[in-house]
Parts: C-alpha cells; structure tokens; sequence
C-alpha cells in the first residue's frame, strides 16, 4: 500500500493518470501535478496559505459574468498569456510579431467600408486615421482578407465595459477586408493608456503587490488570411510612458508605431479633416500555414 507522505504522494497522483486515453493530455496533467507539487515542497506552503489560494481562485470565479473574464486578466497580469503566445510562435522569420488577444476580441466585427469612422457617438477625443497594409513575407500584396480592429477610447474604456453595450451595439471595433493592393484604411480616435479594472480579485492583488495596472495606448488587429497563420497583434502608440511596464507584458518593439500629427485640411482618403489630426501607418506580414481565428470566451469582457 503507497504511503501517501510528502515523499511517495506525487508519484502516486501520477500513476491515477495511466488510463486517461489521450498522450497529451495525460501528459499535461501529470506535469501540472509535479510542478504544483514541486511549489508546495519548495515554499513548505501552510495551511491557512493554500486556503488563502483557494478563496482567491474562488472569488476569480465569480466576479466571472457573460460581460467579464477575470481568469483571463490573471492570466494576462502573471505573464501566462505572452508566454503561451511566446512558445507557439517562437519563429517568426519576418512575419509581423503576435501578441496578447486581450478579453475584448467578441468575435468576428461587422464588415464596414474602408474609410467608416468607427468612432462612439459624442466622443471628444483626438481624430486619427489608420492606414495599412498586409502582405506575404516577401511584400506580395494579399488581397480580400478580413482584419478585425477594435480599441479603448479616450477614457479608456472599451465599448463592452459601458452600461448601454449590449442595447447600443458596439463601437471602436469593426471587420475591414483589404482591396486588391492589400491595404485597409479607417477613421477612429486616437486612444490612450488605460488601467485594467482594479475592483476585482486581480486588480487587488495588483494594488497590494504594488504594480501599477496601466496598459500603454494601442490597437488591437486580428488578420486571418487563408493559407496563412492568423495574426493577432497589437500596434502600440509611440512615446506612450507606459511602454516599458505594459501590466500584462504585451509590448515588443516591432510593434511601435509613431503617430503623425497632421494639421492638414484633408486625410489621406481625400476627405475633410474637420481640425487636427493622427496619422497611424502600419504594415503587417504574415507567416504561411494554417490555424483558425480564436472564438472569445464571452460575448464581451471587462478585463485587460
């Protein structure tokens, strides 16, 4: 009979496994419970400490709701989500770098016309104009592939986290499909740095661990051209102070873009300007190979 001990009780966990009929996740468990193990050797974890855990996954769980993800948010502020993103996409051979998806991706936007304003109704934030390409690796124009955007406004917050969302519809997030020179344009504000919501779990655990729960300004785009990898990435605002301590270690350099400020009468599309704006321009390349757009796990989200 196993003597279930600090000593014998791992191996014996792992052996509870031999019959789980798929190798990979038989694999993944057992792994889970060695380094999960491991921790609680290595830190001679208390009692009172590992309840504490306990009630911390438990809160997460229920501050969960069909308009939030709080798993998601802890996920993405102790790095797990980059480094899941890290290890799938470890060679990139000049194909555009990936990032985080974020919990706000609600799955796949309204197509509209290159050039719709995507801007909320009454906003008071600064225009910007994007303007973008998406090509092969060796600059082939790839033409008729949808690429979904979607950011923060001028107060930071995304259009899921207001009240009137799910009665209003969406804003600041569409679906554009490039025209045969692979390029897409569309008119929105220029958004700004923004804190993860700190009234939950996470955020608490963020404020008592003294981090700041700042993101730098950005973009998020999602490209899913067939015959190539989805690219999901975000193109991040120059000069934004919170670049270096992005709280969910999303930024890489390849990735800031420097925005023109431009008090021309007219933007690029030929149409007027109405006061001063930016100028957002960006490039993507993608990797040949296969893979799927990612499905969001909620209809929308209030986490990072």
């Amino acid at each position: 009979m196993p003597q279930f001990n600090d000593t014998e009780l791992t191996e014996a966990v792992i052996r509870s496994f031999e019959e789980t009929p798929n190798p990979r996740v038989k694999f993944l468990l057992e792994e889970l419970v060695k380094s999960m193990h491991d921790f609680v050797r290595k830190t001679d974890l208390t009692l009172d400490e590992w309840m504490y855990a306990i009630d911390f996954l438990t809160r997460v769980g229920q501050k969960c709701t069909p308009t939030r993800q709080e798993f998601i948010l802890l996920s993405d502020v102790f790095g797990v989500s980059m480094l899941v993103d890290a290890v799938n996409h470890r060679e990139r051979e000049g194909a555009t770098e990936t990032t985080v998806l974020g919990p706000f991706y609600v799955g796949e936007h309204k197509q509209m016309p290159h050039g719709t304003d995507v801007s909320p109704p009454g906003h008071t934030g600064e225009r910007m104009f994007v303007q973008s390409r998406v090509t092969d690796l060796k600059g082939k124009p790839l033409a008729n592939v949808p690429v979904d955007i979607w950011h923060a406004d001028d107060d930071g917050y995304y259009d899921s986290q207001r009240p009137g969302y799910l009665t209003e519809g969406p804003s600041l997030r569409a679906r554009f499909v490039t025209d045969a020179d692979g390029r897409f344009f569309f008119r929105t504000i220029l958004p700004c740095s923004y804190p993860i919501p700190t009234d939950g779990p996470v955020g608490q655990m963020i404020i008592e661990t003294r981090r700041h729960p700042m993101r730098p300004a950005h973009v998020h785009f999602l490209v899913n051209a067939p015959g190539y990898e989805p690219l999901i990435t975000h193109v991040f605002i120059e000069g934004d102070k919170y670049l270096d301590s992005d709280v969910v270690f999303g930024v890489k350099d390849e990735l800031i873009s420097k925005i023109e400020h431009h008090i021309d009468g007219v933007m690029p599309d030929g149409k007027p300007a109405k006061g001063p704006w930016h100028l957002m321009t960006y490039e993507f390349h993608l990797r040949p190979g296969a893979g799927a757009a990612p499905k969001p796990m909620m209809a929308a989200t209030e986490a990072a």
